[in-house]
């Protein structure tokens, strides 16, 4: 049976002792439908109808901006979906270097660029449809796209599955599960259905700089689809002001996907007469120019929900069994420090690692794999949000690492040219999974701051 193109359970073939359900049909949720299918049935429940067929060039999703998966982020997709990243360079996707250092001038001239670590260049509806393609193909994965979940069924101490409706017919089931899992990103409403269920609050952090995002697909003209990432930043013109930036990514296609951002006044618009003079206005930035000659194929997209969010689930003194959240649904970060994609991706390897440690029937895996998915998002959190560091324990002194990290993050947004967030060693130190200890290497030492990351089958209702 065709799971991608069914909206019921009924029929379905369970080959597993367990059943589990993903709330959410994007990145995340494919990741973690492909990390729990060793172990369990998996019913993977989208409010969205799922395209049936691939996007042209002309009609991509809505408010999609620019997408860079690091290395390490595809290498541990890779790790959980062997074959995908064959399937994305196959379809277009080009991995690409990132400069370690800012483009801009310093008193003795233009700042060199060296190269950094290798990303994946491409758009997101490449990067998801891949996911579409080839999780739902595997053993025992089933989807119920257009179908929207409505509550958690259970009690504070344990989730028993998940009531869903159908958005067309109206029509509402519930799915019991040995585990449900919240892979719904930032608009998550996990927080309201613990509350609901007789859960203290959680607490969240929130790192909202008032950043508007506003992206354009062009066609880029013949000679130029070896460009590379180009990206670049205005001067921020208060404390307040956290300065303009544009970055031009090369996708699939023969095509430019730039995104522009900006707060406070500066801010950019959905009007598409303005793309191209706000990004002419960014100093030693080419990417105006680039694009002012260039054919559009999409209108101008904008997104306003751009704030950092993370939300503490792990400091609940109580956690349900049966329930996992993972993904942006616990730390989603600003779209241009660009970590979301290797944050999921880690997060649903976490996911694996416990569950073939612990087995599904654990009491303690929901709550073990919780912490670990805090410690994931922790590390990025503060390089990407420009908070302060952790004071080091007793008073004692910074260890080099966090030295780096508090430079890094003070020249990444006290910069006055340029875009340090590309800086190796500030993406090695951003990026989920790497060796803190890492960039006290003097080869790491990069002058950043010199520049003013027992299985159930679904019973229905």
């Amino acid at each position: 049976m065709n799971a991608s193109s069914s909206t019921s359970t009924t029929g379905l073939q369970f080959t597993h002792p367990y059943l589990a359900v993903v709330l959410g049909g994007g990145f995340t949720g494919m990741l973690a439908a492909a990390a729990l299918s060793e172990h369990a049935d998996v019913v993977i429940v989208e409010r969205d109808r799922l395209p049936r067929t691939r996007a042209l060039p002309t009609d991509l999703p809505q408010a999609r901006h620019a997408h860079l998966l690091s290395a390490d982020g595809a290498r541990t997709v890779e790790e959980l979906l062997p074959g995908v990243v064959e399937q994305w360079l196959a379809e277009g996707a080009r991995p690409m270097p990132l400069p370690s250092g800012p483009a801009g001038t310093a008193p003795q001239g233009w700042l060199p660029r060296r190269p950094a670590q290798c990303v994946i260049a491409c758009s997101r509806d490449l990067l998801d449809r891949v996911l579409r393609e080839q999780v739902p193909a595997l053993d025992g994965i089933s989807v119920l796209d257009g179908t929207e979940a409505e509550e958690l069924t259970g009690t504070a101490e344990h989730i028993t599955g998940v009531r869903v409706r159908d958005t067309v017919t109206g029509k509402a089931r519930r799915l019991d599960a040995d585990l449900v899992v919240d892979a719904t990103g930032r608009d998550s409403t996990t927080p309201g259905r613990l509350a609901a269920l007789g859960l203290p609050v959680v607490r969240e952090e929130l790192a909202d700089r008032g950043i508007v995002c506003a992206t354009r697909i062009f066609r880029a003209p013949p000679g130029t689809e070896n460009c590379p990432v180009i990206t670049a930043r205005s001067a921020p013109e208060s404390p307040q002001d956290p300065g303009s930036t544009a970055t031009l990514v090369p996708i699939e296609g023969g095509r430019w996907l730039v995104t522009l951002s900006g707060g406070g006044a500066g801010r950019p618009s959905e009007h598409a007469d303005r793309f191209v003079p706000f990004a002419r206005r960014i100093p030693h930035s080419v990417i105006g120019d680039l694009i002012a000659d260039a054919e559009p194929l999409s209108e101008v997209r904008v997104s306003r929900d751009t704030a950092g969010r993370l939300r503490h689930y792990e400091q609940l003194r109580c956690w349900p069994t049966g329930f996992v959240a993972l993904g942006g649904a616990v730390a989603a970060f600003a779209p241009d420090y660009g970590q979301g994609l290797s944050v999921a991706a880690h997060s649903a390897l976490a996911l694996r690692e416990a569950v073939r440690r612990r087995g599904l029937d654990e009491p303690a895996l929901a709550r073990g794999v919780q912490q670990s998915i805090a410690r994931i998002a922790q590390a990025p959190w503060a390089p990407a949000t420009g908070r302060a560091l952790p004071a080091a324990p007793g008073g004692r002194a910074q260890s080099a690492a966090t030295r780096f990290v508090r430079g890094a993050v003070n020249g990444v947004l006290g910069a006055a040219i340029g875009r340090p967030s590309v800086c190796r060693a500030y993406v090695d130190v951003i990026t989920p999974g790497a060796a803190m200890t890492r960039i006290a290497r003097p080869a790491a030492s990069v002058p950043v701051s010199t520049t003013a990351a027992g299985r159930r089958k679904p019973a229905e209702r």
